[in-house]
This record gives structure tokens, C-alpha cells and sequence, in this order.
């Protein structure tokens, strides 16, 4: 034998590679499949990328080696692959001397960050779950930044689809904004399944193509808000986006762009049932997370909807038996006077009963309960508080007797709440305000979906503490219609002395382990930013309870989603997949 050389791995001779066809050599942590075909000898790692089956047992011919488990193709010499869902494998250096052949077991070195973004791109493109998933954990454990993944899949869902922002832009936004309050653990599997999302609703669409911004020498923010606002008026969404694009462009302040969007947002009452608000609130948000050098691409890509959006002044049940509409858009030109007259109001703190007024059973008097908060100093941002707690304790009342698809009536309302409420924060205006009125006859339209309304579970004496919780919440949410055990489960957890944040985390997990859609990111995302801001009061054990139940009666799913996120986490680690009967 010849000398050994430093560091490398002796794999045989060339006569007993080409006679055996393939050999596996150990090193380095690497388990190696050295291959002689057609003169050369190579060495490839022989773990198939794809889900790790053997290597040693595929075939080559041509210079192809197959797998023989799911047919993914590489090119023996460099191992790059022919087949998207798969990977290239890694190759190794070899070395020939006096016949004998040497594996050096140190793959070449390559940017970690670079591969695996370069293939979740793949992944969002061929809507290869399996893919997305190995590459967000592979950004993970590169120790990449979690707007890595964020900023990819925002660029791809808001340029891959010709209708604009839709409802997997909101769940990859939602999945950011819970990623704090989740496990460790969670928050990879958090972000594939937002950017599955992403991925499925793109898949064979034709792409949006961003309009230039005017050649124009305007700069003035009121003009450009009068313009938006009658595009979209006239449904002219060419023209909408153009100014959009145009005052983004020009660096008008922030403040001004929410402002033309969220007033255009509630020119009409209740826009698209309230998604058009949403929409538009979301988009803010996912800027907060990658930064605002994406507003242009991220921004416009609400016009098409707002353009299109139904106007609920034109639904009948906004018109018969009583005209809420008219009620309402009198209530709005009151508007700028209730302000004026509560600017020099004392501090008004009654925000908790102005939300339970909003679950009257009078239109009249609701709208009558918000103009006298108004007159009396209410702040935006406690009025835009108001309705989404009211919205939530709908959701706490909703009584198990109506028919399935009512939760999401009862859960369009509450998000439309919970985004005029973040919005109010924001950008605050009289324009805005509108939407407060609009929101609290949506909550007295649902008035019947709390006939009978269900009882709050009561304080009580028997915390639930940590890991308990998620191993009680796992529990119930594997059987169907436990509604009033979990809402249970959580009060009790939050009237002892339960660590709060572990239950959080347990609801997160709860949600994430089913095959979780929009209403679900969207109450989960909902409900963890009002009780963060209601932590440890009534109404924040109120707001849990109703996002708890919600999640309860959308449980158990056939979990899909989560097998393949396992399968891809079980190659991260290492583990076998493929196994002999």
C-alpha cells in the first residue's frame, strides 16, 4: 500500500472499485459512495439529499446516477442534480496513486446562506414543500437572520401573482409577528408554513408587473391622497397604483402613504367585509419586519383588491330590516365635530364598557355609545381598542349550537377589528375614525351568533402550569369539539399562577401542528397582540379564551403539513428516513 495521505480516507484499489461498481468508505462524519464509471472514479456523499436513501443502491448510467427511491438525477462528476425537488449532493475530492484511491472527506466549502436561499427560491417556484422546508431550517441553523426567509417569500408572493396581496401575504405577515411569542422550535416551522402558503397561492399564476411612477413635478401628500382616493373610487386600478407608486417614490413621509391607503381603505363602509382594511394593515406590517426600501413592490400590490373590493353599503343586509348604511354615513359626517369637541375632554378611560355597549341590541344606540365616547375625549387608539375587544368577546360567546361556517363570520369581524385597531395606532385621522362605526355594526350583525351566548368560564383555583399546558392543550385539540374544555383549560391557566408566555407558546404550537390556513394565522396573530396589550387584565383572559376556542373548533386536521416539516427536520438532523421492511 502507499503511503498514506494526510487526512484522507483509502477507498481500495481502482480494480476493486470497477469490479464491486460502487464501494462506501467512512470519514471525516461522512459516509461515502465512491463510484467507477466509464475510466473515472468519483465520490459523492451517499446520502440522496432528496430524503436520504442510499446512494450505493441507484444506478449510473451515462454519467447519471439515479436514486432508486425517487428517482432523483445527478451528474456523477460534480453531483449537481437534474431535478429540482431534490439537491445537488456533495461531492468529494479523489485522489489516484499507483492505482490506489483516496477520498479527501472535506466537501468543498460553500456559503450556507447562499444555498439554502437560493433554494427556497426554488422551492417557492416549483411549490415544492418539501423544499421550502429544508431550506428554512437550513437558514436557521446557518444562523441567518429570520427576515432572510421573510424578505424572499414577501418579493415572491407580491410579484408571483397578478391579483396583488391576498390571503398568504397576511399569513407569512402573521407568521412573523408571532414569531417572538412561539417555542424556539416553533418559529422555523412558523415560517415554512407561511411561506407554503405563499408558494401554493402563486402556483401557475402569470406575475404583476409594477408600473412606473409619474414623470411629475407634484409633491404635495393632500393631492396625492385626493387622487388615490377617486381611483379607487371609480375602481381605476391602473391609475391608483400609478399615484401609489409615484408618492412612495418621491419619499413622501410614511405617515402620508398609511394615510392615503387606509383612507381610500374606508371611503365605503366595510370594504370587502373588512379584508380591504386587513389587507392594508398587514402590508404595513410585513414592512415593519423587512423595511421600508420594499414599499413600492410590497404597497401596490393592495390596489387590485381595493379597486375591486365589495362595498357593503350595496349588501342588503346592510339596508333590511333597518338601514344601518345610511345610519352609519350619517355617524361619519359627524365625525370632524364629535372630534373637535372631545380635544379639550378629560382623560376618558371606559374603553371595557364602551365594547360591551357594542354587543347591544340597537344599532342606533351603539353608534349613539361611540359619539358620546368621542365627545367625551376618547382617543383613537382607545376607541379602535374598544371594538376589538368587543369583536373578541363575540368569539368568547359563540355558542356551539350554530352551524360550523358561522365561526367565520364571527372571525371576519374580529380581524377586521383588530387591524382598524392596529391602523388607529399607526395613522390616526378623523378619515380612519369612520371604520369604527363601520366595525361596530359588522359586531351587531353578528349579534345572533351569541344566541344563546355561551358562558365565560369563571376564575379558578387549579393553575395549569408550563409544560402541563401543552401537553393538556395537545391532548384536546387530538379530539374534536373540545371548545369548552380548552377555553377552560386556558382560564384556568390564567387565574392561577400558570406561566403565561408558556401558554402562548402552547397555543402557537396548537395551531401550528394542524394544517392551519388564513382564519387561523389571522386569530392567532389577532389574539396574541390584544392580550399583550390587556396582559393580566379580564378582558385579555377574555381575548385568549375567545382565540382558544376558535382554534379548538378547528381541531384536529389531517396534519400534512406538519409530516412534511418532520420529514424534512428528521434529514436536518441526520436521521433515517428510508428504512428495509
Amino acid at each position: 500500500m502507499a503511503t498514506q495521505l494526510a487526512g484522507q480516507i483509502f477507498a481500495g484499489t481502482i480494480e476493486e472499485i470497477a469490479s464491486a461498481g460502487c464501494k462506501v468508505v467512512t470519514g471525516g462524519g461522512h459516509a461515502v459512495a465512491v463510484f467507477y464509471h466509464d475510466g473515472q472514479v468519483h465520490a459523492v456523499d451517499n446520502r440522496c439529499p432528496h430524503m436520504g436513501f442510499p446512494l450505493d443502491r441507484g444506478s449510473v448510467s451515462g454519467g447519471i446516477l439515479t436514486c432508486h427511491w425517487h428517482h432523483a438525477r445527478f451528474d456523477l462528476a460534480s453531483g449537481g442534480t437534474f431535478n429540482p425537488f431534490a439537491d445537488d449532493v456533495r461531492s468529494f475530492p479523489v485522489t489516484v496513486v499507483d492505482g490506489q484511491v483516496w477520498v479527501d472527506p472535506r466537501p468543498t466549502e460553500r456559503d450556507d446562506v447562499a444555498h439554502w436561499t437560493g433554494r427556497l427560491r426554488d422551492g417557492l417556484e416549483h411549490n415544492i414543500r418539501l423544499v421550502s422546508a429544508k431550506s428554512v431550517l437550513g437558514l436557521h441553523a446557518a444562523g441567518a437572520d429570520y427576515r432572510v426567509p421573510l424578505r424572499i417569500g414577501a418579493d415572491f408572493g407580491t410579484r408571483y401573482t397578478s391579483e396583488g396581496w391576498g390571503p398568504a401575504m397576511t399569513i407569512l405577515t402573521a407568521t412573523a409577528n408571532i414569531l417572538p411569542t412561539l417555542a424556539e422550535d416553533d418559529r422555523p416551522l412558523a415560517l415554512y408554513q407561511g411561506l407554503l402558503h405563499v408558494s401554493r397561492e402563486c402556483a401557475g399564476r402569470p406575475p404583476r408587473f409594477v408600473v412606473d411612477p409619474l414623470p411629475t413635478g407634484e409633491t404635495r401628500p393632500e393631492i396625492f391622497k385626493q387622487w388615490f382616493r377617486n381611483f379607487i373610487d371609480v375602481r381605476d386600478e391602473d391609475a391608483a397604483e400609478r399615484c401609489l407608486r409615484t408618492a412612495i417614490e418621491l419619499g413622501l413621509p410614511r405617515r402620508d402613504i398609511a394615510d392615503m391607503i387606509f383612507t381610500a381603505s374606508t371611503d365605503h363602509i366595510y370594504l370587502d367585509a373588512g379584508h380591504t382594511l386587513d389587507f392594508a394593515n398587514k402590508a404595513f406590517e410585513l414592512l415593519d419586519h423587512i423595511g421600508w426600501e420594499h414599499a413600492s413592490q410590497t404597497l401596490t400590490s393592495l390596489v387590485h383588491g381595493m379597486a375591486r373590493a365589495r362595498r357593503s353599503q350595496e349588501l342588503s343586509a346592510w339596508r333590511h330590516p333597518i338601514d344601518l348604511a345610511s345610519l352609519v354615513w350619517q355617524a361619519r359626517e359627524e365625525l370632524p365635530a364629535l372630534c373637535e369637541a372631545g380635544r379639550g375632554a378629560v382623560v376618558w378611560d371606559d374603553a371595557n364598557a364602551l365594547a360591551r355597549e357594542m354587543l347591544g341590541e340597537s344599532p342606533s344606540d351603539i353608534i349613539d355609545a361611540i359619539k358620546r365616547a368621542i365627545r367625551s375625549g376618547a382617543s383613537a387608539e382607545q376607541l379602535g381598542s374598544a371594538v376589538a375587544y368587543a369583536a373578541f368577546l363575540r368569539m368568547a360567546h359563540f355558542h356551539i349550537s350554530n352551524e360550523f361556517g358561522d365561526w367565520d363570520t364571527v372571525h371576519n369581524t374580529l380581524t377586521a377589528a383588530n387591524a382598524l385597531h392596529r391602523a388607529l395606532e399607526r395613522a390616526p385621522s378623523v378619515e380612519l375614525l369612520r371604520g369604527v362605526f363601520d366595525v361596530a355594526m359588522s359586531i351587531y350583525l353578528d349579534r345572533f351568533l351569541n344566541m344563546p351566548a355561551q358562558r365565560i368560564p369563571e376564575t379558578g383555583p387549579d393553575p395549569v402550569v408550563g409544560n402541563a399546558a401543552l401537553t393538556e392543550l395537545g391532548d384536546l385539540m387530538n379530539v374534536r369539539q373540545q371548545v369548552e374544555e380548552v377555553s377552560h383549560l386556558v382560564s384556568r391557566h390564567l387565574t392561577g399562577a400558570g406561566d403565561r408566555d408558556a401558554l402562548l407558546a402552547a397555543l402557537g404550537h396548537a395551531m401550528l401542528a394542524e394544517d392551519a390556513g388564513f382564519h387561523s394565522f389571522q386569530i392567532v396573530d389577532a389574539g396574541f397582540g390584544q392580550y399583550r396589550a390587556r396582559r393580566g387584565a379580564e378582558s385579555g383572559r377574555h381575548v385568549l379564551i375567545g382565540m382558544a376556542r376558535y382554534l379548538a373548533a378547528h381541531a384536529p386536521t389531517s396534519r400534512s403539513v406538519g409530516q412534511t416539516y418532520q420529514i424534512a427536520l428528521r434529514l436536518h438532523r441526520g436521521e433515517e428516513i428510508f428504512r428495509e421492511p
